[in-house]
């Protein structure tokens, strides 16, 4: 019961981590809402009493979603996409054509064909989205002086992702922005810190095919991919007081590829 007493606010968890990371939340003892675009999947995750539906690139959508909560200990900053099924499927190709290739002749040509919807939404939902509700929840924990937010990044920010640059700009982007508030709150009592994780077993990544699962995992001393579980424990670690002196930090579960 190391989160007793504490409400949290999971956006996007109404599947994969985020779902992973709430209702871990609650094992531990936390009031737990849970913010998603989509209603069903948001009730599936902790019940219906516990939903709040939203998108988080709308800052309207944001002020209104967290105007209806009294208290707020922790956010969690979780909510993202990746690409389509249709997207993945032509990047599967282009990956198996590379992997068969010495030297390259299928090149990625990700960035130079990519339109700007695609680009802005993905930063609108990464990072807007992330601003947007770290803006409302300082609203609350600055009065308290205390609270604990904490941002989904991804090893694509460490590393780059030739075939999604989009993607590892946005959650480059989460760290630059977890270290400036971490800094900024600080006095305040305020933790900010961000999670990296690597490739994890969620609907998001199901797309990806055998060939290019089994050359991810020579890269990967570990052997394997994590499981959501394995990631919100790291976020329940943060989000509890045995980790009270780290602020502006990324942790990276990755299996040591990393």
């Amino acid at each position: 019961m190391r989160l007793e007493n504490k409400f949290a606010l999971v956006t996007g968890g109404g599947g994969g981590i985020g779902r992973a990371i709430a209702r871990q939340f609650d094992r531990e003892g936390a009031r737990v809402y849970v913010n998603d675009v989509n209603r069903g999947a948001a009730e599936a995750t902790l019940g219906p009493d516990r939903a709040l539906v939203a998108d988080v690139a709308d800052s309207a959508q944001v002020s209104s979603m967290f105007a209806g909560l009294e208290r707020l200990d922790i956010l969690v900053n979780n909510a993202g996409i990746g690409e389509t099924k249709e997207e993945w499927d032509a990047l599967n190709a282009k990956a198996e054509a590379r992997l068969r290739e010495q030297p390259i002749a299928t090149h990625w040509d990700v960035t130079v064909s990519m339109d700007d919807g695609t680009w802005r939404r993905m930063m609108a939902v990464h990072l807007d989205g992330m601003f947007f509700c770290t803006r409302e929840a300082l609203k609350k924990m600055n009065a308290q002086s205390s609270g604990v937010i904490i941002n989904l990044s991804s090893t694509a920010a460490l590393a780059g992702l030739a075939d999604a640059p989009h993607y590892a700009a946005a959650k480059a982007g989460v760290l630059g922005f977890t270290k400036s508030v971490a800094k900024e709150v600080g006095s305040r009592g305020i933790r900010v810190n961000a999670i990296a994780p690597g490739f994890t077993e969620t609907a998001m990544t199901q797309h990806i095919s055998d060939s290019v699962r089994d050359a991810s995992l020579g890269n990967i001393p570990l052997g394997r991919w994590a499981t959501p579980d394995e990631i919100s424990a790291v976020a329940v670690f943060l989000a509890s007081d045995e980790a009270s002196y780290i602020s502006g930090q990324c942790l990276s579960p990755n299996g040591g590829a990393f």
